[in-house]
């Protein structure tokens, strides 16, 4: 870690004293969990998991999950108790920790428009694999070889390009893949929780991310709180701190918890000896 990183860490977390309900705003795949060709097997880091519910067993910290994932996706993998809150599908869709949902609906149009393409790039043969969610159809290339990849990426853009112009409709690009999809993006679920939360006390918050799905909530958090790259090497971004997986990771989440439990000087600390 880089001094300006640990002084921008400093600063955020003497910002804890005398605050309003802090908010831990998280990516999941690449930032809790390591990738996986298998998404259904994307686990914590080891670890990570303990820190997160010590974090929610305390009970002052609002935690959000904020994932291109669906929504119900992440409960079993995380398994996190109490359920935080999970803004899935980039943002467009929200799932209380009480179990409500809300979803942003599409138009007749764009629903019809990506009903139809899975058929389409099936018929292309790209040879990726396509997965479907409510409001998006996503070509993913990882696991393949270089070579292949590109062929991939080439055919699906040649396909998703011309259709993101409609009104309604965007690419989004990640490490990996695109997407062709409709709703709000993850800077649009950050801006949404940042007003939920906005008031006259000090309200300290952080997102954390890995991926160029994560750069629209950096900026939309951008002078509102700290943006936090999570990987294993450093990339153009617009977060303010970069750590690396696992061992930096589990650091910020016991600066977090202790942070918030700076009050209660006997408090038991169960996270001395925790990896």
């Amino acid at each position: 870690m880089t001094n300006d990183a640990r002084a921008k860490l400093d600063e955020f977390f003497l910002a804890f004293t005398g605050a309003a309900r802090p908010s831990l705003l998280l990516d999941y795949d690449g930032t809790l969990a390591p990738f996986r060709v298998d998404r259904f097997q994307a686990r914590p880091w080891a670890g990570v998991r303990k820190l997160l519910t010590c974090i929610q067993n305390q009970g002052r910290t609002r935690m959000v999950v904020v994932t291109g994932r669906p929504a119900a996706e992440i409960l079993p993998l995380l398994s996190v108790e109490p359920t935080p809150e999970i803004w899935g599908l980039h943002g467009a869709e929200r799932l209380h920790a009480d179990g409500r949902r809300e979803f942003e609906e599409l138009s007749p149009a764009t629903r019809s428009t990506l009903e139809t393409l899975p058929e389409r790039l099936r018929t292309d043969s790209t040879g990726g694999l396509i997965e479907v969610k409510p409001n998006a159809v996503v070509m993913h290339w990882r696991g393949v070889t270089p070579a292949r990849a590109k062929i991939i990426e080439k055919q699906t853009r040649a396909l998703f390009e011309p259709l993101a112009q409609i009104d309604g409709l965007s690419l989004l690009e990640f490490e990996a893949g695109l997407e062709l999809r409709a709703g709000r993006d993850k800077g649009g679920a950050v801006t949404a929780i940042l007003e939920e939360t906005a008031g006259p006390n000090p309200h300290p918050t952080a997102y954390l991310g890995d991926d160029l799905t994560d750069e629209s909530a950096f900026r939309a958090i951008k002078g509102h709180g700290l943006g936090v790259l999570v990987r294993r090497q450093i990339r153009p971004t617009a977060a303010d701190v970069w750590l690396r997986p696992p061992e930096e990771l589990h650091d910020f989440l016991k600066r977090w918890f202790r942070a918030c439990a700076h009050l209660q000087s006997n408090l038991y600390d169960p996270l001395l000896n925790s990896r």
